[in-house]
């Protein structure tokens, strides 16, 4: 599906990302890792086009998505949604409205301007929000939830596009351990349950053993991992990070269960499920 080929930018004499390639066969989640700067943010703006690669190819499904200008440009931005880390939402508009933003790609310039949203639509974005558990906070000001319930929004914009890939840039960096469950739980059901491609930037080991089927890391702007999550060895992770002995996976862990009693966890998550 995704053929990512010496993919390469640049900032004057700085190279941010440095000659990346690997292939995706079928729809999978990838979690990619690195310490901050190591160009994960970079490659993923770069992906989705909302930054021009200085060279290389980014061929999906056989087309080379670097070349497409206007129209389909903005068509692949509709198939390969974003969700980033401040989930990037009008805070006075209301949940569902938000929401329904996500369809303003593919939406006429008139429909745009006067928010002319169709009764499906709005069906539609009431069941995604049903499928993430916050359905009763639609009418609410997005600005009123807290920052878990914000990223789960932000993904139900994502699905309004009906992308065939999801990029999320450090989507949990900002939320609480139980948040951050619930959000990467809904991430893994939505490929599970749908079929589609998830590649997330991620700064926890644990959350990208757990919840991805691959997992790529990063040094100063090149892949230096490729595998899966049980070759993620503590080893592999300093070389990485840049590490040395003294590096320690606990103090930056996500896992509920490292803060709270097992069976509440299992509690707590089981009301947040997708």
């Amino acid at each position: 599906m995704l053929d990512v080929k010496a993919l390469t930018k640049t900032f004057g004499n700085n190279t941010a990302v440095d000659k990346v390639s690997f292939k995706v066969e079928k729809p999978c989640m990838i979690g990619i890792i690195g310490r901050s700067g190591a160009g994960k943010s970079t490659f993923l703006r770069m992906v989705n086009r909302l930054t021009d690669a200085s060279s290389g190819e980014l061929l999906f499904e056989g087309r080379n998505v670097l070349e497409l200008k206007g129209r389909a440009r903005r068509e692949w931005q509709s198939d390969c949604a974003m969700i980033f880390q401040q989930f990037n939402l009008v805070p006075r508009m209301d949940v569902v409205s938000n929401v329904l933003h996500g369809t303003l790609g593919k939406r006429s310039t008139l429909g745009t301007m006067f928010n002319l949203f169709t009764q499906d639509e709005i069906h539609k974005a009431i069941d995604l929000l049903e499928r993430l558990g916050i359905a009763e906070h639609a009418a609410k000001r997005a600005e009123a939830l807290s920052g878990g319930q914000q990223q789960r929004v932000a993904i139900a914009r994502a699905l309004m596009q009906d992308p065939k890939i999801i990029l999320a840039d450090e989507p949990i960096a900002s939320l609480d351990p139980m948040n951050a469950q619930t959000v990467m739980e809904a991430l893994r059901r939505i490929h599970e349950e749908d079929g589609r491609m998830v590649i997330a930037n991620l700064h926890t080991l644990d959350t990208a053993r757990r919840y991805c089927d691959r997992i790529i890391g990063m040094r100063d702007g090149r892949m230096v991992f490729d595998g899966t999550p049980a070759q993620l060895t503590t080893g592999v992770a300093r070389d990485i990070y840049g590490a040395d002995e003294n590096f320690s996976e606990a103090a930056t862990s996500t896992e509920i269960r490292d803060h709270i009693h097992s069976d509440e966890a299992e509690r707590l998550i089981a009301k947040v499920t997708v």
